[in-house]
């Protein structure tokens, strides 16, 4: 993986390209590169790096062409060299980009050294390259070449393939990764993602599983898993370039945190307008789907891990209903006792996190037929892959460490815990409209969270030198401390740990020192009074605590004790407005140390391999 770009066109694409790729960085990558067919050659420049050190190569050696692939690359075979970068080359004739992991890279590669190619790098796409051109040299097109090879393939794989020999054609296969194909006027693209392309055309087909493509720069043709012609819809993206943009903001993190109101009134639009919870929010048969509904299971990765743990203590206490929350990759090689009136929850940003569409076939074929996605990216593979689904509208979100998209997958859960909880009779007109009222003030609960950044922002200097943090949190906030440590960790690379308060004296308090910075979420919730023995705790160990409180919590600054005042408590909306401190809390250190706050290390924003 990362990010993969293609376009055949009437006119020099390596602009086009690294346009694409440009756009793509925010994915998270440690190298990048591209290819042209140039006259009756393949010319490919690589570095790794950034971006723009493969623009300005490119630049010096004058590639141009018009037919050409790019890639980002995060490694996962070998190492972050230029030899492992992407496109690769087989016999000086075809280039290849991928992401993905093809699982038996090393079977094909003992074949197909036996056959005579030789390999370069440590990768297992140099396999892919060699397997597809080995079919060439059976006399088989290229579209033929890519649907007998990737038929030889396991693992999961978007691809993207030029060959020399065939200068006016691009082909394209995906199986378990993203992949797309745009359409232009006499020029058409590939892409991993939509944002890639957005400067060139709106229009794009969203290939499905098992899918191979040609593309000429006159039209495009899809071929199903059985290899026969199929067609797929044509869809317009809404993604609009100016979310692409820094604009006034330092970083699209930044950015994205300021983005939260607005992003949650959208989200939450549907269900105010609609005067209630009702069912049909999630899906024309949600009713039917809910109606019976004896437990929920929730799915998800990472951030999306943590919003599905808020939602748990709100599925139980509105709906009563018992929740279970796994994630993803554990769940999926588990042996499950199925339950065919249970709701299985996928919680995605992209729709395409590998291990949680994985999670979700494992769901479906242990019987579960009642699924659920929530997800911010339309017609990506989970929600076509599940009978329900509640789109959050939080818009692009470029920064790989998550914000806006966990306070709205956290709206759409909520929204799920009242729609429960009004189909069993367990949430009456009142409390439905009090819920309604609460929901209808979040954003501007959000802004006021917002406007503490300079404070929080004074706290970064404290932090920046630190190696250690300790979050604590309780109830529905316990997951908003885990959330708080991991946005910390993501982007300043100070290692931290999220706990539930109560958890203090039974193992992490021996961690306790004047250096060990602790971070409290201290709602004026029913366990505020417990929250506060916990600090004493924490203060006859001389930890230093920074306190997020509610503007009602009767909290004051002491010796080793700081505090600052969120809005007054938001009732069962809560763990939404808090996490905002925290989000700042984790830029403002980030940029007091100096790190790359929008692609940190080692981090990529879809992932797509295991």
């Amino acid at each position: 993986m990362c990010g993969i770009v293609g376009a055949i066109a009437n006119r020099d694409v390596v602009p086009l390209l690294v346009d694409g790729l440009k756009r793509l960085e925010y994915r998270g990558y440690d190298s990048a590169g591209l290819a042209v067919v140039a006259g009756e050659t393949v010319r490919r420049v690589r570095r790794t790096g950034r971006v723009s050190e493969m623009e300005a190569a490119a630049a010096a050696e004058g590639l141009h062409g018009h037919l050409g692939i790019g890639h980002t690359r995060w490694a996962t075979h070998g190492g972050v060299t230029e030899s492992n970068a992407h496109p690769h080359i087989s016999a000086g004739e075809l280039a290849l980009v991928h992401n993905g992991i093809i699982e038996n890279h090393e079977q094909q590669r003992e074949r197909l050294r036996a056959l005579g190619y030789t390999f370069e790098s440590q990768t297992d796409t140099e396999v892919v390259a060699h397997l597809i051109h080995h079919y060439r040299a059976q006399g088989a097109s290229l579209l033929g070449a890519l649907q007998r090879a990737v038929k030889e393939l396991h693992g999961a794989y978007a691809l993207a393939v030029v060959d020399r020999r065939d200068p006016g054609t691009l082909v394209a296969a995906r199986m378990g990764c993203p992949l797309l194909v745009g359409l232009g006027e006499g020029e058409n693209f590939v892409a991993s993602d939509v944002s890639a392309i957005v400067s060139a055309t709106r229009r794009v087909i969203f290939l499905e599983e098992g899918d191979t493509a040609e593309l000429t720069c006159t039209g495009v043709r899809v071929f199903g898993a059985s290899d026969a012609p199929v067609e797929r819809e044509v869809h317009v993206s809404d993604v609009s370039l100016a979310s692409l943009e820094l604009g006034p903001y330092r970083h699209f993190m930044q950015k994205e945190i300021h983005e939260q109101p607005r992003a949650l009134s959208d989200t939450a639009e549907g269900i105010l307008d609609a005067g209630g919870f009702d069912p049909a929010l999630f899906g024309k048969d949600a009713a039917a789907v809910l109606a019976d509904v004896e437990s929920v299971q929730i799915l998800a990765c990472g951030t999306s891990y943590y919003a599905g743990m808020v939602a748990r203590y709100w599925i139980e206490d509105i709906a009563g209903l018992p929740c279970a929350v796994d994630i993803a990759s554990e769940y999926r090689y588990r042996k499950v006792i199925a339950n065919p009136k249970q709701l299985i929850v996928t919680i995605s940003q992209s729709g395409e996190t590998l291990d949680t569409m994985e999670a979700l076939k494992y769901a479906k074929a242990q019987g579960h037929d009642r699924t659920l996605s929530i997800c911010n990216v339309p017609e990506s593979a989970i929600p076509r892959a599940s009978r329900l689904v509640f789109y959050t509208r939080a818009g692009a979100e470029i920064g790989v460490a998550s914000t806006k998209a966990f306070t709205t997958q956290l709206v759409a859960l909520f929204a799920l815990a009242v729609a429960l909880g009004r189909q069993r009779g367990q949430v009456d007109g009142a409390r439905e409209a009090a819920l309604l009222d609460e929901l209808r003030h979040l954003p501007g609960s959000v802004q006021h969270a917002l406007n503490l950044e300079p404070q929080i922002a004074s706290w970064a200097a404290a932090f920046a030198p630190r190696q250690h943090a300790l979050f604590l949190g309780r109830g529905t906030h316990y997951p908003i401390a885990l959330e708080g440590a991991l946005k910390l960790k993501e982007i300043s690379y100070i290692h931290a740990e999220g706990y539930p308060a109560g958890e203090l004296k039974h193992g992490p308090l021996a961690l306790v020192d004047t250096q060990m910075p602790v971070v409290v979420i201290a709602p004026n919730d029913a366990l505020l009074e417990k929250v506060k023995s916990n600090i004493q705790e924490v203060r006859a160990r001389g930890g230093e605590m920074f306190v997020f409180a509610d503007a009602d919590s009767r909290f004051s600054d002491s010796e080793g004790v700081h505090v600052i005042r969120t809005p007054r408590h938001v009732g069962v909306l809560s763990p939404i407005v808090h996490a905002i401190p925290v989000q700042l809390l984790a830029y403002h250190t980030a940029l007091a140390r100096g790190t790359d706050v929008d692609k940190p290390r080692n981090l990529a924003k879809s992932v797509t391999v295991e």
